[in-house]
């Protein structure tokens, strides 16, 4: 054997040793077993039991999400392997499929826009017969004009015009239509996917086996654009029943990915504790000073939320900040939330776009949001394949044709550390199609006490308030309330359990059968000087009276400054049995109203300070 064929034959087993080297690449399709939706993403579980040849493999996870989080990747396996590394990539030469209902609706538009076209080509060419029958419509050249002739022709002329205009109608009308068929039909694509094509997103593992084995692999992650948030209706009937409490969780996810079945589970972070009722800031009395101001604070906002071509975005998460309290914008971009007391700023969400936190300063607020340039080129730049790249823009739409999905599951409750998650005990379905899926996770008759509540100075209004004992046992999330009493409903109000102690206290809202009214005694408010001194004195007359028929109870709260001097007195003259706490002023009154029953309470005070000076009182 020469030289040359020695050469030959050792390259070739040297690249046949190098091949064989190379790991061997197997494709894996899953289906998600596991869901836990978080109030922002989920964790997404698969499991596969496979085979694993000898040596070194690449197990290609296919199908998958294009929103993963690559540092949440963990696999967990079995058998006599290694885990090298995990790895995330995304294929762009093979798109995500796309639904049997979206292929149906790209078909009809499709031939929509056809006939759209089809409509435009019969109305360019009635213009051009206007055109052709205006030039020619002058009658001359040798012939002898007649009156029969001009008739004859006016006719004529008259008849072909009116003809081809009313044929315009007629082809303007039918464009019409098709441009409100177009419309429709685009819209509700954008309900079920964005405008952009979505990769398929993928998960590469290198595995080492010393030998053949069959391993149960269990692959989870965590994806972007899903979550859910607590709602609650809560129903009274009357003073003298328990509160029915329906809670409910508001799922929603499009990562692109139908959950088919899953064992669901919901979680949230161990919530804080809050209350709404007003509070009374403690009335200082010093020079220069002014009584406390209460402006009312916003307790509902609304608003339009559209992207930066004014067009309205459906889907978009709207929550308070530092709070699970939110909700969605509909199909018209429009949203609407019940605010706790506390609540300062809103924060606007939504995928493909740069997040937006504004403070609440009114209760209408419409908001523009950017595109994230930054967020669109991380999403595509991983397994980009040399095409034009495609901006991913998540259309998450909530379809305000369609009524939310509601459905009552049986569920576990299970209290971790740092969470509390809830768990569904039927196999459950939610489908990446932007749409909101109610679940009602439990019904509560809550034993509860009733008294009304209210600070006149700030709000001549009467609020029924519902206090409940024991409430931790029912692992309560803070979230937006319908209420509804004696039937109907009166409102929304936020069940907020942040800042709640060993009793939560739920605002059945307003009560127009209970009148309260406050107004100030102008025979006894004056100022006279006394020596070296001034005397101030106010005096306020506050009505309540029951109009409804049964006997209620009412908490009354007011108020007197407090001194911050020596020099500044304040002597309270008449309460009407009311309670005084002298270092925050506070006057309370508790009491029990019979039907129809009117009481009047007087507050008098005076204040003496010196002459000399200047203080502004109430």
């Amino acid at each position: 054997m020469n030289l040359k064929w020695t050469i030959r034959i050792s390259f070739l087993l040297f690249m046949g040793m190098v091949f064989a080297q190379e790991p061997r690449e197997i494709e894996v399709k899953t289906t998600v077993k596991d869901v836990t939706v978080f109030i922002e993403g989920a964790q997404i579980t698969r499991k596969k039991a496979v085979d694993i040849p000898s040596g070194t493999s690449i197990l290609k996870f296919t199908d998958l999400s294009p929103f993963i989080n690559g540092k949440s990747l963990q696999l967990k396996a079995d058998g006599n392997v290694t885990v090298l590394s995990v790895n995330q990539q995304q294929n762009y030469l093979e798109k995500l499929d796309k639904s049997k209902e979206l292929k149906t609706l790209e078909t009809q538009l499709e031939l929509v826009r056809n006939k759209i076209k089809r409509e435009r080509t019969y109305l360019d060419i009635l213009t051009e017969e206007i055109v052709f029958l205006q030039a020619n419509k002058n009658i001359g050249g040798n012939q002898t004009l007649t009156a029969a002739t001009l008739k004859s022709a006016a006719d004529y002329y008259s008849t072909q015009l009116t003809a081809i205009k009313l044929k315009e109608l007629d082809r303007k009308a039918t464009l019409d239509d098709l441009y409100v068929q177009e419309r429709d039909l685009q819209n509700q694509i954008n309900t079920l996917t964005g405008k952009k094509e979505y990769a398929n997103g993928e998960v590469l593992v290198k595995m080492e086996a010393k030998r053949a084995t069959r391993s149960n692999l269990e692959l989870t992650y965590v994806v972007n654009n899903a979550g859910w948030f607590p709602s609650y209706d809560i129903r009274s009937t009357n003073v003298n029943e328990a509160v029915s409490l329906v809670y409910k969780a508001n799922v929603k996810q499009d990562t692109k990915i139908d959950w088919k079945y899953v064992n669901l589970r919901l979680s949230s972070a161990n919530p804080n504790i809050s209350g709404t009722a007003p509070e009374m800031q403690t009335y200082f009395l010093d020079y220069n000073t002014r009584p406390p101001v209460y402006n009312l604070s916003v307790n509902e906002v609304s608003g339009v939320v559209r992207d930066s071509q004014n067009q309205p975005l459906p889907g978009v998460m709207v929550i308070v900040q530092g709070s699970s309290i939110g909700t969605t914008t509909d199909f018209n971009g429009y949203f609407s939330l019940a605010l706790p007391s506390n609540a300062n700023s809103l924060e606007f969400s939504y995928l493909g776009f740069e997040r937006k936190t504004l403070p609440i300063s009114r209760s209408v607020m419409n908001v523009t949001l950017v595109e994230d340039a930054q967020t669109l080129e991380e999403v595509v730049v991983v397994g980009y394949s040399g095409k034009e790249k495609r901006a991913m823009r998540n259309e998450m739409v909530a379809d305000a044709s369609m009524e939310p999905q509601i459905k009552s599951v049986p569920l576990q409750q299970v209290e971790n550390q740092t969470t509390v998650d809830f768990l569904i005990d039927l196999p459950y379905t939610v489908n990446s199609d932007n749409k909101m899926y109610t679940v009602t996770m439990a019904d509560y008759a809550l034993p509860a006490t009733y008294q009304y509540f209210s600070i006149p100075k700030i709000e001549k209004e009467a609020y029924l308030i519902s206090s409940i004992k024991d409430w931790e046992k029912y692992n309560l999330l803070e979230g937006e309330a319908n209420i509804f009493f004696e039937n109907t409903f009166v409102g929304k109000t936020v069940l907020d359990v942040r800042y709640a102690s060993d009793t939560l206290d739920i605002s059945l809202g307003r009560d127009k059968s209970v009148s309260v009214n406050r107004e100030k005694i102008t025979d006894f408010s004056s100022k006279k000087f006394v020596g070296t001194r001034k005397e101030e004195s106010r005096a306020w007359k506050i009505t309540v009276k029951n109009n409804k028929s049964q006997s209620i109870n009412m908490l009354l709260l007011d108020q007197v400054p407090v001194s911050v001097r020596d020099e500044i007195k304040v002597e309270v003259d008449e309460l009407s049995g009311g309670k005084h706490n002298t270092q925050t002023g506070e006057i309370k009154w508790e009491l029990r109203l019979n039907p129809n029953e009117e009481r009047v309470f007087t507050l008098k005070y005076v204040v003496k300070y010196p002459r000399n000076r200047n203080l502004v009182i109430e």
